[in-house]
């Protein structure tokens, strides 16, 4: 059994708070106020605005599944509202619109199975374009095109999983990206 004593005791803590001095240096030098000078603590999301207006999408002319684009809609403003600042409002009260279009849905098997010949795994993908505007300025502060997400799902048994229940994993993920362009740039 080991006895620490005093002097020894005396060491410890020195190096601990040595530890500690060190960190907090490390943590005050690893901060700042301009994201294109190292990390921050600021919010991703410019403070000077606090709504936006997020109009039904609309459908691109190769897109044939009904309903969809109101889908996306309604999971964007759901990710809008939950993850960041701003306030989904109508266009009237809104600083910002965010308006866009569902150019692609697509589907392809990715596997069979060999016993039947029936897909076993399915892939979706869409594709989005869209433009965020300061309804105040005019001036569109970000413009994306050709956005796309896929996700997969298992038509047979046991999952018996269908093109909604599939497309509802692409959508959700769609309208993350999306509400992740609207953070502030890097």
């Amino acid at each position: 059994m080991t006895i620490l004593t005093h002097a020894t005791l005396g060491v410890f803590e020195k190096a601990w708070i040595g530890a500690l001095v060190a960190f907090a240096a490390a943590s005050a030098g690893g901060c700042s106020a301009d994201p294109t000078k190292g990390y921050s603590l600021a919010s991703q999301y410019d403070t000077g605005i606090k709504t936006v207006c997020v109009p039904i999408w609309t459908r691109g002319r190769e897109v044939f599944r009904r309903d969809i684009e109101m889908r996306l809609t309604e999971a964007i403003v759901k990710k809008i509202e939950l993850d960041t600042p701003y306030k989904v409002v109508d266009k009237s009260r809104a600083d910002t619109e965010l308006r866009g279009s569902l150019d692609l849905v697509s589907q392809r098997v990715l596997s069979f199975n060999t016993d039947d010949g029936l897909p076993q795994e399915t892939e979706i993908t869409m594709s989005v374009s869209f433009t965020w505007t300061d309804l105040r300025s005019g001036k569109a502060i970000k413009q994306v095109a050709n956005l796309h997400q896929s996700a997969v799902y298992i038509p047979p048994s046991p999952l018996n999983e269908d093109f909604f229940q599939g497309s509802e994993d692409v959508v959700n993920r769609l309208a993350r990206r999306v509400v992740e362009q609207m953070e502030s740039d890097w």
